[in-house]
This record gives structure tokens, sequence and C-alpha cells, in this order.
């Protein structure tokens, strides 16, 4: 693996300079604010140092740069990160101690984005939290009633986080031992139901906003970007009577540029193509007169977020705009957590959720809302346009997500 720092004045700025020495492949490791320059500790600048990396085995430039010998291992990585992190701290602390005397007493700074050591040590904390709640877990399960226990296997057939999981079981042995006779199934149930709800209440009166003109569509491969689009168009258009423009930017696949086009002339509305930020002006001119504009974007591995910040670089506009993240509930929790987050840093707060139908696990929708604090918009299945698609109710979904309580 190929470990390379940069210290810039912002990410962006980084990019160009990641993908011309490192390639397309590389992973930004760990970005965190670091101050540079001045004179004896005084008048330094503040300046963005980040952390990239590439595996060994993958593509590089033509021409790379001549290269030190990296570490071979994720371990040693992390070894050479700590130490880069630890002489910058001592060499912090040095230039303090010089300047103390002459400086004033300084306003706490900022606090920093956590490096990765200290993540991993996050990590193995709430591992042992978990365990710990597992435990006590285990230790209480033969208290649980068979209808508690009944709620217990399926929200972890629903693939709930297990903390959440832990948390409501607690509750719900609370209120059992608060009774003389087990609760039912149904009783089980309504607790459950009520205690998910206000959990997520903050988070689920979510919708799009309606004073937004420009609403920009980012999501993996695959999710159905293109089509949901279609499908909000066509209810705007038809329902709302709003004219409506299209922008694509998806120019990786010629068939998602055709799919919109085919949309955009059944519903007769007018559709611009754009291949770099810079087409962005000429096409917001072609479309000044409609009062909403939906925006396609390519789907990438948005797993790397060079991807992410490279497709936020299209997400500029001067009119009142937002962007929604699009998931398809068929993905694997793991890599919707990874995207989500990659995609929460550079402040997407709404996310739309694809393919309900195609799916009887719904766990993925609570745990990111909960995760990240993301608000859900709308929920859509199937093909049908514009009917395959309804915003998202929270009761509704605590249907989906604990079904029925089948009292015997």
């Amino acid at each position: 693996m190929r470990v390379k720092r940069y210290v810039v004045n912002a990410l962006p700025e980084a990019l160009p300079m990641i993908r011309s020495d490192l390639g397309k492949d590389a992973v930004i490791l760990n970005t965190k604010e670091v101050k540079v320059g001045g004179f004896m500790g005084m008048f330094r600048k503040k300046k963005m140092e980040v952390i990239a990396a590439i595996e060994s085995n993958a593509a590089v430039p033509d021409n790379p740069p001549q290269k030190r010998k990296a570490p071979d291992d994720v371990s040693a990585v992390m070894a050479a990160i700590t130490e880069t992190m630890q002489k910058q701290q001592r060499a912090a602390a040095a230039t303090a101690a010089i300047t103390a005397t002459v400086e004033p007493p300084a306003r706490p700074a900022p606090v920093a984005a956590a490096s990765p050591v200290n993540d991993q040590l996050m990590d193995e904390i709430k591992g042992i939290k978990q365990s710990l709640l597992q435990l006590s877990s285990q230790k209480a399960g033969n208290a649980f009633s068979e209808a508690a226990k009944a709620l217990r296997d399926r929200l972890q057939e629903q693939e709930l986080d297990v903390e959440w999981i832990d948390q409501l079981m607690a509750i719900i042995s609370e209120q059992e031992g608060q009774h003389k006779e087990p609760l039912t199934r149904t009783q089980v149930w309504e607790l459950a139901k009520r205690q998910l709800l206000e959990w997520m209440a903050p988070y689920a009166a979510g919708m799009l906003d309606e004073q937004a003109r420009i609403v920009h569509f980012v999501g993996p491969t695959g999710v159905g970007k293109t089509t949901t689009i279609a499908k909000l168009a066509a209810n705007q258009t038809i329902k709302h009577n709003k004219k409506v423009g299209f922008i694509t930017s998806d120019t990786y696949r010629i068939a998602a540029v055709d799919q919109l086009r085919t949309y955009a002339n059944i519903l007769n509305i007018p559709l611009e193509v754009v291949f770099s930020p810079m087409d962005l002006p000429k096409a917001f001119k072609q479309l000044e007169d409609r009062e909403l504009i939906y925006m396609d974007t390519a789907g990438r591995n948005f797993r790397n977020e060079l991807n992410v910040s490279e497709v936020n670089s299209l997400l500029q506009s001067h009119d009142r705009n937002e962007t929604v993240l699009v998931l398809s509930l068929t993905g694997k929790t793991k890599d919707m957590t990874s995207v989500a987050g990659n995609f929460v840093k550079y402040g997407i707060e709404k996310v739309l959720f694809t393919k309900q139908d195609e799916t009887a696990v719904f766990g993925s929708i609570f745990n990111l809302v909960m995760k990240f604090g993301l608000t859900p918009t709308y929920v859509a299945r199937g093909q049908t346009v514009p009917d395959d698609i309804d915003r998202f109710d929270a009761a509704a979904y605590m249907n989906d997500l604990l079904g029925e309580a089948d009292d015997e």
C-alpha cells in the first residue's frame, strides 16, 4: 500500500493531486485541520491535511513521481500515520513552549476530525459496551415472555442494529416487570411500535423542500435514480401543473441519458446534458423559465470518498437547492452505511429509498436514520411512472418493520 500526505487549503484542492499521484482508485484515509507557517508560532494559516493511499497492486498514473518505500499492510499504514501525528503533536508542543512567554492565552481551538487511531479506540469501546449489553440481555433472556422473544427474533430478521434491539428489549423487560401476567404479542408489538416511533420522531416528518428550485439526486449505480426522478417529475407536472426541467450529468452510460430523454419526451419536459461543472451555467440558462429542476447524477462507487467529492462539485448553484441521497433497500446495510457516511460529510440530510417491492427486510431505514440523522422523504417501488412512489410514512414503515403480532 502506498500512502501520501497532502496539505492544502480545502479538500477539493487535493483531489486532482491524489488522482495524479496515486490514481483513480486511491482512497482518503484521514482528513484534519492543521496550522502551518507563521513566525514563532504566530500568524499561522489554517490548512487541511489529507492522507490518501492506494493498494500496491492497483493501477497508478503514467510516469508516477519517485516514491518512497511504502508500508506493506494496513497495520503498518496505521502505525505510520500515528507516528506522523505524534511527531506533529511533539512539534506543536515545542512551539507552544517557546512562544508561551509572548503569546496571550489562546481561545480553545476547534475540535479536529477524529484520527484513525481514535476511531479504532472508539470502535473497541463500542464493542465492549455492546458485549456487556448482550451479556445483560442473555442473563435476562429467561425472564422475557415468549412475546418479547418473538419480537427480538423478528427485529433480528429485519437486521435492526443490535444496540437498538437491546435497548428496546430492556424497556420491554421493565414494562413486563410491572405486570403480574406476561404481555401478549399485541401488547409487546404496540409497545415496540410506540418506542421506535418515538426514537425516530425527530427525523420522520420529511419531504422535499417546496422552496427549492433545484433538486439533485445522488446515489450508487443501479439504485433507480433516473426512474425515481421521472416519477417525481410526472407528479409535479400532472398533479401540480408545475413547469419542470431535467439536467443529467450521467454521461458515463449512454443508456442513462437515453432513458431520461425518453421520459422527458413523454412528459414534454426539456432536458439538458452536462459533462462538467463548467456546463452548468449554460444548462441553468436554458432552463431559466422552469419552476423546478431535477438533476440526475452518475452512479459511482460512493464508498470511495474521492468519487463523492467529485460528484459534489456538480451540486453547486446560486438558486435555492437541496440534494437527496437515493439508496436501494436491496443493498447491503454495511455498504449503505459507508455510502451514507461519506455523503453526510458534505451536508446531505435527506434520503430516498427505492426497490421496496424487492425486499422483505427494512431495518436499514431505521439504522441509517438513527446513525446519521437523515430524514427519509420518499419510498419507491416498481417501475410504473408516476404511481410507484409514496411519501415516507413512519407508521406505515413500522408496520413493514414489525409485521403482524399474530396472537395465538
